[in-house]
């Protein structure tokens, strides 16, 4: 019986080697065949006693509600500009590039999940460079996703009053409560993002990210409604480089990756990269058709805001209302999908040694919202600040750190440098500086410009 169970033994790197026997419940398990390092504890643990981590609700989220999480993570306000992204490449050049921009992102959170079996992004850069990796993984997260966030409540400031106003038929003129701004990106943060945020399972949001994703798909149809028109298949002019940058940051969601991966029943890298190249593919699809009609129904007359151009047609028509409705709800339900990561990066850049604890995690969302709102209300001009955070940081959370963290994580004895993989990773981390440089060099041109061309958001 004794050899019977050695020979079951499960070989764990690091601290559990050779002592962790099969039918023990391991508070961290991963269906690794391979026994890598998805296996391994990353905090270790002394005196025997159970690791300190943040949550203790691994594996609970079932496949549906995590391609709906990371699918809700992905889609961001950039949709609305993508007809006009469009417009300045044409159908064919526009498909190339959202096509590889796609791919490239599928390969990404390929890269991440390699080198993963952690809970969070900056852990992984805490593995691959010490507290100095985890804090520039932490930063990063944090400014892309408060930039996010301030973009999404901004939209709801500026949008929401006029959608009230026109099913009003009320007077644009008037000092009336319910069409200041101000008071409703207050109320809607309040009533329905911080509920919504304070959940302990980032899993509980697949149904908000259902239903976000569905008044998208109602956008997407109402958009496709009267579409005709002549059309452009391949367009090169001074605007078609501002689209690059537009579609390289269209697929956002690798600060997300690794906190729903940690959720995911049953969770093995397989598993996790196909909820990722299906939210991926769902939202490439989305995002091509909405270019698409938005494009065949405006052609060169498409602004920069796709609702802004249905707008100046008919600001009353119910269709277009709805649709606005419809976007406004999307983009509100986004929000806290996107606060969590900001918020396990804040734990885990001070408070790293700590368990899970109600009242720290209540009071980091309501000063994220609350700074947030101050930022939207008082200094909406900062949006152009969180601009060229947003064409640093992203292109980092999207190519530079997953490539870097896979080449310093992947022992060199397993995967030389000289190997396909690991060349492919350095190649992978040079597109996104070009991207990076690319991004920053058309913000300024635009500022010095005094144009709009360069601005974009996720």
């Amino acid at each position: 019986m004794l050899l019977f169970v050695v020979d079951k033994c499960i070989v764990f790197r690091g601290r559990w080697r050779d002592h962790q026997l099969t039918g023990i419940n391991f508070p961290f398990r991963f269906d690794d065949p391979d026994g890598g390092l998805e296996n391994e504890e990353f905090l270790p643990s002394t005196d025997g006693k159970k690791p300190i981590r943040f949550t203790d609700f691994e594996g609970k989220t079932s496949f549906g509600m995590s391609v709906f999480n990371l699918g809700n993570a992905i889609m961001g306000s950039g949709i609305l500009g993508l007809a006009y992204a469009m417009a300045n490449t044409g159908i064919l050049l526009f498909l190339f590039l959202l096509t590889a921009v796609a791919a490239l992102s599928s390969y990404s959170i390929h890269l991440l999940l390699k080198s993963s079996g952690i809970v969070a992004y900056e852990q992984l850069g805490y593995r691959a460079f010490g507290t100095p990796g985890k804090m520039a993984a932490g930063i990063a997260i944090t400014l892309q996703n408060i930039g996010a966030m301030s973009s999404y409540l901004y939209i709801v400031k500026s949008e929401l009053p006029l959608v009230i106003q026109a099913f009003l038929k009320a007077d644009p003129n008037s000092d009336l409560w319910y069409l200041n701004g101000n008071y409703l990106v207050i109320m809607v943060s309040a009533c329905i993002i911080l509920p919504l945020a304070l959940m302990k399972q980032l899993g509980y949001l697949g149904y908000t990210s259902g239903f976000s994703l569905s008044c998208m798909v109602f956008f997407l149809t109402a958009v496709s409604w009267s579409s005709s028109h002549s059309v452009i298949y391949l367009c090169v002019s001074s605007q078609t480089a501002y689209t690059i940058p537009i579609l390289a940051f269209a697929f956002v969601c690798h600060p997300e990756v690794l906190p729903i991966y940690t959720e995911l029943r049953n969770p093995t890298k397989k598993k996790m990269q196909k909820v990722s190249n299906i939210s991926i593919f769902v939202m490439y699809s989305m995002y091509f058709l909405a270019a698409l009609f938005g494009y065949l129904t405006f052609y060169d007359n498409v602004e920069p805001e796709l609702l802004h151009t249905y707008s100046r047609i008919d600001p009353y028509d119910t269709l277009i209302l709805c649709v606005r409705v419809a976007v406004l709800t999307a983009v509100t339900l986004t929000v806290p999908i996107v606060l969590f990561p900001v918020r396990r990066a804040i734990q885990q850049m001070l408070f790293p040694t700590k368990s899970f604890n109600w009242l720290r995690h209540t009071a980091i969302a309501l000063i994220l919202l609350t700074l947030i709102n101050m930022l939207v209300i008082f200094a909406p001009n900062i949006l152009g600040i969180f601009g060229i955070i947003g064409a640093t940081s992203a292109p980092c959370l999207i190519f530079i750190f997953p490539a870097v963290f896979y080449i310093r994580i992947v022992p060199k004895d397993e995967e030389p440098m000289s190997s396909v993989p690991k060349i492919l990773a350095c190649c992978f981390a040079a597109l996104g500086v070009s991207f990076m440089v690319m991004s920053l060099s058309f913000i300024f041109i635009d500022w010095t410009m005094g144009g709009g061309h360069a601005a974009g958001g996720h």
